[in-house]
């Protein structure tokens, strides 16, 4: 854990495969304990929800869909959190997506990082799914998952997120707690200069490659996540794809788009909204923003930057097209 300078708190770490940051602006008294639980937090959402571990509860859940599987509420939690989602957005969101997955080579951790990734051709779904509905048991912290095995990759990292900043509330006067893009926030941000607006900033990664922002956005008092193909994109036999698989073909995105942020009030809900809006393409993005009144940017394949109208108001610096 790091002192900063005014006693502010800053502790990094790594999990979900993502390098996690998190930061107490003023600490108050409890302010480590509270850090040191948002660890704990991101390790058990790791340890029962990862695809990587067969013995994980997520994965005994998905091996035994049609029974009945007690698992740990931060399992559950993300579980009920997806079910959510795929509710309210009619079917747009659904974690059914493992079997493409794993049939792309995509079943274990790849090094995306390390350079250039190949893995065997396999077998993919095809078509729709029915509207996905498990069967949860919250007193008992149980679920039937069904027969189609279920991937929490994004949401769960979100609900890590959410569950991170809720147990940082009341200890310090500003936080933030960031996992590989996906963040939230409280409070008027750590800047201090005369003059210097305050509040938290993010930046907005290039999708096209290179170490420059696409712009900057404000992110205080609020949540924000991303969705791209910047980094997990593979070949798969004889064809590149990547991990944003639609539900409605089975097969990987072709939407045209290479990234989509969003910010709300929570990170969850806004990772979800990061996947609706880059399925919807560039022919439905916008339809989709205006008609839930999203705070959304996004970028196309010819690397042109757009966004809703909510989101002008939080773009601090843009770099010029």
């Amino acid at each position: 854990m790091t002192t900063l300078p005014a006693t502010d708190l800053q502790h990094r770490f790594r999990a979900m495969a993502s390098n996690v940051t998190v930061r107490v602006i003023d600490p108050t008294p409890g302010a480590d304990a509270a850090i040191t639980e948002v660890e704990r937090l991101f390790a058990q959402v790791e340890r029962s929800c990862t695809r990587f571990d067969d013995t994980s509860d997520l994965m005994r859940a998905n091996a035994n869909g049609t029974q009945w599987m007690t698992v740990t509420p931060e399992c559950l939690g993300a579980i009920m959190a997806a079910l959510d989602a795929h509710q309210l957005t009619g079917g747009a969101f659904d974690p059914r997506v493992l079997k493409t997955l794993t049939g792309l080579g995509y079943d274990r951790s790849l090094d995306f990082v390390g350079g250039s990734v190949a893995t065997p051709a396999g077998e993919t779904t095809s078509g729709a799914l029915a509207p996905w509905s498990p069967d949860i048991d919250v007193a008992r912290s149980r679920v039937r998952i069904g027969r189609e095995p279920i991937d929490l990759g994004g949401i769960g990292k979100g609900y890590a997120v959410r569950l991170g900043i809720a147990a940082l509330a009341g200890f310090g006067r500003s936080a933030l707690v960031e996992a590989g893009g996906d963040l939230a926030t409280y409070g008027d941000g750590p800047d201090r200069d005369p003059g210097e607006p305050r509040g938290w900033r993010a930046a907005v990664e290039d999708p096209r490659g290179g170490s420059a922002p696409i712009a900057v956005l404000d992110v205080s008092d609020s949540a924000a996540a991303t969705s791209s193909i910047r980094l997990r994109r593979w070949r798969s036999g004889d064809r590149d794809v990547h991990h944003l698989i639609d539900p409605a073909t089975g097969q990987p995105s072709t939407s045209e788009l290479l990234a989509v942020t969003v910010i709300g009030d929570d990170t969850a809900w806004a990772e979800v909204w990061t996947k609706v809006c880059f399925l919807a393409g560039v022919e439905g993005i916008r339809d989709v923003v205006e008609r839930e009144g999203l705070t959304a940017y996004w970028i196309d394949t010819s690397g042109t930057a757009h966004c809703s109208a909510p989101m002008r108001d939080r773009i601090l610096w843009e770099a010029r097209s």
